[in-house]
């Protein structure tokens, strides 16, 4: 067994995984909102620089960032709904099918979001 390179099961198992994207995507959120909240203060205080912005955000670039910001969205409300799923329901093996569902079905919704905007 030297020299053997040991998993540790918990880090490795797919519900841990949905725990990090989870918080990832809440800290991703939280550091979104001040900016959100600044560049809608333009709408009441500069015009003018609110179409500025506007016009930088037509770059494809930034659209690009707007798919990965509604994508952590999301994943984060899949995640949130996963939290309540563990705290109010019995929990059983299907579990794991039910994480990856929420993964992608946060991919789908965000994905059909950037195809709109494309």
């Amino acid at each position: 067994m030297a020299g053997e390179r040991r998993v540790r099961p918990g880090r490795a198992h797919p519900l841990w995984l949905a725990f990090v994207l989870h918080r990832v995507s809440g800290l991703a959120l939280a550091l979104f909102l001040p900016l959100h909240f600044w560049v809608l203060s333009y709408a009441l205080t500069a015009p003018d620089q609110l179409d500025e912005f506007l016009l930088f955000a037509e770059q494809p670039l930034v659209k690009f960032a707007e798919f990965g910001l509604v994508f952590l969205l999301a994943v984060h409300a899949f995640g949130g709904l996963r939290l309540m799923a563990l705290e109010w329901l019995p929990w059983s093996a299907p579990q794991k099918t039910l994480a990856a569902g929420a993964v992608g079905a946060a991919l789908f919704l965000s994905g059909t979001f950037f195809l709109q905007v494309i």
